[in-house]
């Protein structure tokens, strides 16, 4: 794959764009019917009478019953619309402007993968991912061709995360066997993979080619010779994580993805009895693409590369204080529980109040809420607005425990701090985050606790 300016106007076959389209289309048809069937629209954004919000997005709240749900219904009717190509391009702003709305809804619900969800649609938004197998293309005769920058855009998007997802996991734990020794011995409890997660070798071996599948292998999806035996490995992979951990479309997002990465004709090679006859086309034609479309481009990749490098500029760990984790591809690479409780008292009179935080939030909030000190702040301060709203001026502290990968329980918060007197520094490590005590902590060591 060239980066080179000259080949993005150049036209090459649609095919392997109308795939990833209909792929990701369905996939999100698939989520929204998991998400009905197991209730997460009640769930996640109607049972809370609290949601956390990102920063500038205070403004966003979820729609009464019975509007959410039909919001929610709006989601998988513009992905079923999507996958066929059927008034595409109202189709994709719509799926793209709902999925935004929910991923929005409340900042405890973060999910990388939804991120990327939402990163693909952006880029098919401005994409004419439906000029082939598609009902618009049926309707209508369409150019069987794109500008090469399309599939270039997605090509790039997808080896960003993929590196990234595997830089980001050298970290002490990660080289040491945690978290994943501690997932995989629980997952397998009581199945035949249990013998083999007895060994503290072979979870380094694991823990070390899960870096090098993504540092090494991502790369060679961009060399035809390797491209093949590297996708198979990917899909292998993916399918492990599927099976052991419950990470929703994820896995099979990223195979999807990682499709792009074939010559843009390789849906009518594989489909075609005399695959000899479809060779790889590289059409002369060209489209031109204007400054503002250039300069666009540039800019989106500029982001992406950046946004993952945050936790670099931090005097803090990333796995620990959570700064720049967000945005970061940081994905199923810490294993953290925290419990304890929130102090509110009277400025004036001292008086007290121990809040558990299960008595105003739901339990998954809870579980996610504790081990992230921004989300800490936003609850803490949401609970001074609940006693300013009843007459009293108070302060608002939090005596946490938190465990990283393992680790012995380790105050997480400053309990001296007064978190409605200090801000979320959104450029420097946070003061009143108390430091990681062990800073390395790996499979043996939890063979010891054990």
């Amino acid at each position: 794959m060239s980066i080179a300016a000259p080949f993005l106007p150049r036209l090459v076959p649609a095919y392997s764009l109308a795939v990833f389209r209909i792929f990701l289309g369905g996939l999100i048809l698939w989520d929204c019917g998991r998400f009905i069937r197991h209730d997460r629209i009640w769930r996640y954004w109607v049972q809370p009478d609290f949601h956390f919000s990102y920063p500038g997005f205070t403004w966003v709240k979820p729609l009464p019953e019975p509007w959410i749900h039909v919001a929610w219904l709006g989601v998988g009717v513009a992905a079923m619309l999507v996958m066929l190509g059927l008034f595409y391009r109202m189709a994709i702003i719509a799926l793209t402007l709902l999925f935004s709305y929910f991923f929005l809804l409340d900042a405890a619900e973060y999910l990388n993968h939804f991120y990327l969800v939402i990163l693909y649609l952006v880029l098919l938004c401005f994409m004419p991912a439906a000029r082939v197998w598609s009902l618009d293309a049926w309707r209508r005769r369409h150019n069987d061709t794109v500008p090469y920058a399309a599939i270039f855009m997605l090509r790039l998007q997808t080896e960003i995360v993929l590196i990234y997802a595997g830089l980001v996991k050298l970290t002490p734990d990660w080289l040491a066997g945690e978290p994943l020794g501690l997932w995989l011995r629980d997952r397998s409890q009581g199945h035949w993979a249990e013998p083999l997660f007895q060994h503290d070798w072979l979870i380094l071996a694991a823990s070390w080619g899960v870096i090098a599948l993504h540092v090494i292998g991502a790369p060679l999806l961009l060399n035809p010779r390797t491209r093949l035996p590297v996708f198979i490995t990917y899909c292998a992979f993916h399918a492990a994580n599927a099976f052991f951990f419950n990470i929703g479309i994820f896995p099979w997002l990223t195979i999807a993805a990682s499709t792009i990465f074939f010559a843009p004709d390789w849906p009518l090679r594989f489909i075609s009895k005399n695959r000899k006859s479809f060779q790889t086309i590289q059409p002369t034609t060209r489209t031109p693409l204007p400054s503002l479309v250039l300069a666009a481009m540039a800019l989106w990749i500029i982001l992406q590369l950046f946004l993952p490098l945050r936790g670099l500029f931090f005097a803090s760990d990333t796995r620990w204080s959570g700064d720049g984790h967000r945005f970061s591809w940081r994905m199923r690479i810490y294993d953290r529980w925290a419990e304890g409780a929130f102090i509110v008292t009277d400025r004036n009179t001292h008086q007290e109040w121990i809040v558990d935080p299960h008595a105003v939030l739901t339990e998954r909030q809870v579980s996610k809420m504790m081990v992230r000190a921004d989300l800490i702040h936003q609850f803490a301060n949401h609970l001074a607005a609940e006693w300013r709203d009843h007459g009293y001026d108070v302060a608002v502290s939090a005596e946490i425990c938190k465990s990283l990968n393992g680790r012995p329980c380790q105050p997480f918060i400053d309990p001296m701090t007064d978190l409605t007197q200090v801000q979320i520094n959104r450029f420097a490590a946070d003061s009143w985050v108390l430091p990681l005590q062990i800073p390395v902590w790996g499979v043996a060591d939890n063979r010891r606790k054990d």
